[in-house]
């Protein structure tokens, strides 16, 4: 008897109990399309992950102060340190080889105003005049301020989308000027949208200030730190070339000794998306393991279930064998059952998985406003979950196989 043979008489088989054979491949269709959405939503959290940080550039470098020891030997937080100053960052663009730009940060905060509107923007910073070739950020209109403008602290700024909607509306914003702690500043340049980050904050909505204008006229103290620095590679494969440039570099500028422990730390976009892909991929895969117990339910269930169609049709297997079946063949009969039933369930499981992780992917991006999650449909997870339904199949169908084939033809022939 051919396996062709074996799947027809399992499918008539198993469609005389449409109801029982449902019910019994429920849990292998629940294990599938769970695990099939649990991976394909977590690989479309680690693209936007991915996608996010890359959207900074993918040859970026940004070099925090390290944490520093404050009173009551509390360590600060990243960013509080005052161990880098803008002149390590020009030093980074002027000694670094591997260095296309480099731009000082230094952060600030408060209210723009203009006439009868004001917005207090998510980020405002100061910046040096390479950073939008830093961020790889283009300009939708006007221009840029120059290295002149950042040295004399010119009261000039560079706005987001977001800040020209809230504050001018349909009103070219270009020479206008608004109001920052009082101090009045002219608009010089509007930035090209790029929407929400990776947890749903606008970028848009951001004023960019010359750093020696936050310094001398907003944070109201001639202050010599900067919060951090951002430099670019210039090319990804030199980024990590880059990144030992800078650290010889601020070794030698801060003078720390060998051993020492560094005042700083350095890190690339392609680290930060690495490590952010581990979290995502593990909580991935710990899902996807949770949502896999209900396949071994579920060929428990296949497994009882065989058990009972074994002891139905006893006289079927004793009459089979009377007529020249051998036991491999029974063997062979029931294991294809098993497989073809959990492999049936796997189909369906695989199916309502795809749309419930389209589904699930859409409900996100429509209730969380700026999100942009990209739709995933993990094929190599379908395919795997597939093979893994089969195995499940002929694992817990083997046991009941091996027993209807080591029936004696003559017993089942007598089974009533």
């Amino acid at each position: 008897m051919n396996l062709f043979v074996s799947m027809r008489i399992a499918l008539r088989a198993l469609g005389k109990n449409r109801m029982r054979a449902g019910l019994t491949v429920l849990g292998v269709v629940i294990g599938i399309a769970a695990v099939t959405t649990m991976v394909s939503v977590g690989q479309s959290a680690t693209r936007l992950v991915q996608g996010q940080v890359y959207s900074l550039g993918t040859n970026v470098i940004v070099i925090f102060p390290a944490g520093h020891r404050g009173p009551g030997g509390v360590h600060g937080g990243r960013g509080q340190g005052r161990t880098l100053t803008a002149e390590d960052a020009d030093a980074m663009s002027q000694e670094c080889t591997a260095v296309l730009a480099s731009s000082p940060l230094v952060f600030t905060g408060g209210q723009v105003v203009y006439g009868n509107a004001n917005w207090n923007p998510r980020e405002m910073v100061g910046v040096g005049e390479d950073f939008l070739t830093v961020r790889n950020w283009q300009l939708r209109l006007g221009g840029y301020f120059s290295r002149r403008e950042v040295d004399t602290a010119a009261k000039v700024c560079v706005i987001g989308q977001t800040v020209v909607e809230k504050l001018f509306q349909t009103r070219n914003p270009i020479g206008e000027t608004v109001r920052i702690k009082n101090v009045p500043i002219r608009v010089i340049g509007v930035l090209e949208a790029k929407g929400a980050n990776i947890v749903g904050e606008d970028q848009d909505n951001v004023v960019l200030l010359p750093y020696a204008t936050v310094r001398k006229r907003l944070s109201g103290a001639a202050i010599s730190h900067v919060n951090a620095i951002m430099a670019s590679a210039r090319s990804d494969t030199l980024t990590y070339e880059a990144q030992n440039q800078i650290r010889q570099l601020l070794f030698e500028r801060h003078r720390i000794p060998p051993g020492e422990q560094a005042d700083f730390e350095v890190q690339s976009t392609t680290e930060i998306a690495g490590m952010l892909s581990i979290v995502t991929g593990t909580l991935t895969m710990m899902l996807a393991s949770i949502a896999g117990i209900s396949l071994l339910v579920g060929g428990i269930g296949i497994m009882n279930i065989m058990l009972v169609s074994v002891t139905e049709r006893t006289r079927e297997i004793g009459i089979r064998m009377a007529v020249g079946a051998r036991s491999r063949d029974i063997l062979r009969q029931f294991l294809v059952e098993a497989a073809l039933l959990s492999s049936l369930g796997g189909l369906v499981g695989v199916v309502l998985g795809i749309g419930a992780s389209t589904g699930i992917t859409l409900l996100i991006n429509s209730l969380s406003s700026g999100s942009d999650w990209p739709v995933v449909v993990s094929l190599p997870a379908a395919g795997i979950a597939m093979l893994f339904a089969g195995a499940v199949g002929l694992f817990f169908g083997y046991y009941p196989a091996r027993r209807a084939s080591r029936m004696d033809p003559i017993d089942a022939l007598r089974y009533e």
